[in-house]
Formats: C-alpha cells, sequence, structure tokens
C-alpha cells in the first residue's frame, strides 16, 4: 500500500450548488432523486434521457413540474452551459456526451459521488464492499452484525437503498454498509471510505470498461484513502494486488481473509471455526473466536468467506467478537441465493438462480458433491470450459436452457464427455417444468438439482427472480405430484 496521507485533488466537503448548470444524466433509479436533490439546493438543472418511452415520460413530467428541464430521446449532447454531469451509474464512459465533456473541461460525477459530497460534518463513516460476486449478501451480513453490536446502520447502495437518501435524510447513523459496483465507483473520484473490501474478481461486464485491466481497477478505488482497514481474499491475488497499489492514510492496514488457517493480520477458518488473527492484541500469538461455521446460513464455502469479509469490516470499525456470531446467526439471505427449495425422492433441489456468471456459478457448484446442473441463458461474451472442467468431477448430469446454451454443451464435450447432456431448445413457460423434470430423471438418491446458470435471464425470464421463481414453482409441482 502507498504510504502517507492522501491528498486528493477533488475536495470531498459539500459542494455548493447555488446557480451552478448542472446536466443529470439519465433518469431511473439514480437520475431522479439526484435532479430533485440538485434543483432543492439552488442548481439549473437539465436532465437529458436516452429513452422516451411511457416510464421516462411521466418521470419527466414529474420533473418538469418542479421546473427541471428534461430533454427525453437526447442523451449525445452536452447542453450549453454545463459546468458539471451526475450520470446514472450504468451509462458507459465512451458515450458521446462524456467525451464532448472531456472536450469541454466539464466534471462528470455518479450518484454516489454526489452523496459523498453532500455528506454532512457529522456524517457517518462508510464500510464499503465492492466485487464480482457477493456484494449484497456480505453488505447484508455487515448490516446484521453492525446492528448486533448497537450500531445504528443501513445496508446502502447498489443494493437498492439510495445512498442519497440515507445521507440527505433525518434518520441519523453510526455507521453505513455500502454495497459499490464498478460502475459506482467508475464515477466516484473523491470516494474515502472508512475501510473496505474487494470480495473477488473475475471478468465481468468488460464491454462496459473496456478490459479486465480497467475493470480491475476501478474495483480497486474503493481502496484510496481507507483509514483503517484494506480487506482482501488471500485467495484471489488481483485483491492483494489492488491493496498494494492503493494509496491510504498512514497506519491503514491490509487484512486478508481465507478459507484456511489465518495468519497474522488475517481472519479464517480452524476446526469449523471463524478466527481473527488481525484485530486482537499480539496477532502473531493470539486469535479471537469469532462463530462457528454453522451460525453461517447458508454455509457454502463462498458464502463463509462473505462472512469473513463482512466480520473483517466490522472488526476494523471496533465491533466485538460476540456481535459478529449474533449478527452471523441473525442474517437471512435473500432469496435465489444457494436458496433450498425442497427434498424429494432423497435429492435436494437448490435454487441459486443470482449465479449469473461463471465465477458465481463456480462457487456455487463448489458447494455440493454430486449434482444434476440446470445452466444457461445469455452467456454475455463469457467462455466456460474453464468453468466445466473445474467442476467436472461434482456434475451427474446436465439440463441446459437458454440462448446460449450451445456453448456450455460444447465446453461440456470438451471437459466433462462422460456426463449426460439433456438440451432444451423450448423457451416458452413450460420449459422450467421440462428442465426439472429432466433433472428429476438425471438425479439419484444424495444428489442435489442445482439451477445455477451461469448466464443472465433475459433471454427467456423477466429477471434472474422470475428465473429462480419459475424454478421453486417447478419443483414444488414436481413435489406433488412424487
Amino acid at each position: 500500500m502507498g504510504s502517507g496521507k492522501v491528498t486528493s485533488s477533488v475536495p470531498s466537503e459539500p459542494s455548493d450548488f447555488q446557480g451552478k448548470h448542472v446536466t443529470v444524466a439519465g433518469l431511473g433509479v439514480s437520475g431522479v432523486p439526484a435532479a430533485k436533490v440538485l434543483h432543492a439546493r439552488g442548481a439549473i438543472v437539465t436532465v437529458v434521457n436516452d429513452g422516451d418511452d411511457a416510464r421516462a415520460r411521466e418521470q419527466a413530467a414529474e420533473l418538469e413540474a418542479l421546473g427541471i428541464t428534461v430533454r427525453l430521446g437526447d442523451g449525445a449532447t452536452l447542453p450549453e452551459g454545463t459546468e458539471l454531469i451526475v450520470t446514472a451509474p450504468g451509462w458507459k464512459p465512451d458515450k458521446p456526451l462524456f467525451l464532448a465533456a472531456e472536450q469541454a473541461g466539464v466534471p462528470v460525477w455518479g450518484d454516489v459521488e454526489l452523496a459523498w459530497r453532500l455528506r454532512g460534518p457529522e456524517a457517518a463513516p462508510w464500510l464499503a464492499v465492492t466485487g464480482t460476486n457477493g456484494k449484497t449478501t456480505t453488505v447484508q451480513m455487515l448490516a446484521s452484525i453492525l446492528e448486533a453490536a448497537g450500531l445504528r446502520t443501513a445496508a446502502v447502495g447498489n443494493i437498492g437503498v439510495s445512498l442519497l437518501d440515507a445521507v440527505l435524510g433525518e434518520e441519523r447513523y453510526d455507521v453505513l454498509a455500502v454495497e459499490l459496483s464498478s460502475y459506482q465507483l467508475h464515477w466516484a473520484p473523491s470516494l474515502r471510505a472508512h475501510s473496505a473490501v474487494v470480495l473477488n474478481l473475475a471478468p465481468d461486464h468488460l464491454d462496459w470498461h473496456g478490459s479486465m485491466e480497467a475493470y480491475a481497477a476501478d474495483k480497486g478505488r474503493i481502496y484510496e484513502g481507507n483509514r483503517v482497514a484494506c480487506v482482501y481474499n488471500v485467495a484471489d491475488k488481483l485483491t492483494e494486488d489492488l491493496v498494494r497499489e492503493a494509496d491510504v492514510e498512514e497506519g491503514c492496514r491490509a487484512i486478508g481473509f481465507t478459507l484456511g488457517t489465518p495468519g497474522p493480520s488475517q481472519l479464517g477458518v480452524v476446526d469449523g471455526i471463524l478466527i481473527d488473527r488481525a484485530f486482537v492484541e499480539n496477532r502473531h500469538k493470539n486469535a479471537q473466536e469469532l462463530a462457528e461455521v454453522s451460525d453461517v446460513n447458508p454455509p457454502a464455502p463462498h458464502n463463509i468467506a462473505n462472512a469473513l469479509a463482512a466480520a473483517g469490516l466490522a472488526r476494523a470499525f471496533g465491533v466485538p467478537a460476540k456481535a459478529v456470531r449474533d449478527g452471523l446467526r441473525a442474517f437471512r439471505p435473500d432469496a435465489h441465493r444457494i436458496a433450498h427449495v425442497a427434498d424429494i425422492d432423497q435429492v435436494a433441489y437448490v435454487d441459486d438462480s443470482k449465479a449469473t456468471n461463471t465465477h458465481a456459478a463456480e462457487a456455487s457448484l463448489a458447494a455440493y458433491e454430486s449434482i444434476v446442473w440446470i445452466a444457461g441463458g445469455l452467456a454475455k461474451g463469457a467462455t466456460f470450459d474453464e468453468l466445466v472442467a473445474k467442476s467436472a468431477k461434482r456434475l451427474r448430469g446436465a439440463v441446459l436452457i437458454g440462448a446460449d446454451r450451445a456453448l456450455i454443451r460444447e465446453a461440456l464435450a470438451r471437459h466433462a464427455p462422460e456426463v449426460p447432456v439433456v438440451d432444451l431448445e423450448r423457451t416458452d413457460t413450460g420449459a422450467m417444468l421440462q428442465a426439472v423434470t429432466e433433472a428429476k430423471r438425471l438425479a439419484q438418491p444424495g444428489d442435489t438439482v442445482l439451477l445455477a446458470p451461469a448466464c443472465a435471464s433475459m433471454d427467456m425470464f423477466t429477471n434472474y427472480n422470475q428465473r429462480g421463481d419459475r424454478f421453486a414453482e417447478a419443483v414444488r409441482e414436481l413435489g406433488a405430484g412424487a
């Protein structure tokens, strides 16, 4: 890690927006509240939006009633006089609007940057989480641990609760558990967290970032200016490299987490116990028991890693060991994350529809010994050879669905030719029931039928939630007829 106190070229104190011409790029979840907040602070706000559908027109009418200018169907042109752009996180950096802003010397912030600038002098510190997979679960675990310690907190950010609402609302917090995507971090130049973690790094959103190097660099922004701890994944050297490259405040420590026995300045696992050798006196000789593996729900390996990361951030904030245990015990994961649906004829049926990329699917497959795998959907440019090669010995069979299922079928033929494969062409509403029925036919007592698609869902379903719901419905229908 870089040494010495960070001196950012971008001030972090709240900004004065009175009379400032601000362009908000994009309506939706972040754009509408950002426009309202800026308008309320005296800015002259213009909202630009690529789309011009019914929802956009409804949102535009709401903002125009406040006196905010809205331009629908034109998100490319920089409005005259713009002094600042506040963008929705999903807008790609190579959009013409941003290229024009760069040429004109106009800064671009995201909604996270805006929230950071609007913090008051007594603002709650941020414990920040990013990574390719596991962000939401880790942030929710962290919030549960902080609550168990009696702290006023909330899980906010990319998790769905607006950071603007958390920063500007009436409720006062002691600390915030903040989930940040690579998009949000890209547009947050002055963010400085109390402590932060990058859980893992695997190729994702490369069409947005342009390269794996750019994607990793944006994730690594979360460590810049950390005050107490940069938490990293011992099993993922890329995350440790990002810590080494970060400029942090004097005294900030690198803290690793591992599923193995922890060394000094690490958290890990010994004989089914989560152990802290980072936030204890004489960490070269001493260790602190935090919780049992059985306190983690579900106790799959990647979820234990999430728990250790959450514990690392909480301990960096001074939370006692008992609160880590109590918080993990109280935590309940969201739907479609390794959710056990039912047991039918001694076969377990598990919904991990949230496993929308190969990295997440690999972690899911690693949690079970003998699997009939339901996979497929939109690959988003992913390849599946490494995933299949690593998981081949666990596969009893595979049922493939969705637009890009051929890519998985070909990887199975190369790396697991002995595994029976059912290739389903149908994409109608009955496709999932047929997939589950075929999986039941392939499964034997003691197996797990696992929906871990390794792909996005939008070719057949509204989102991964609907895909998981359809899986659960099909399992229940199958169980009723058993």
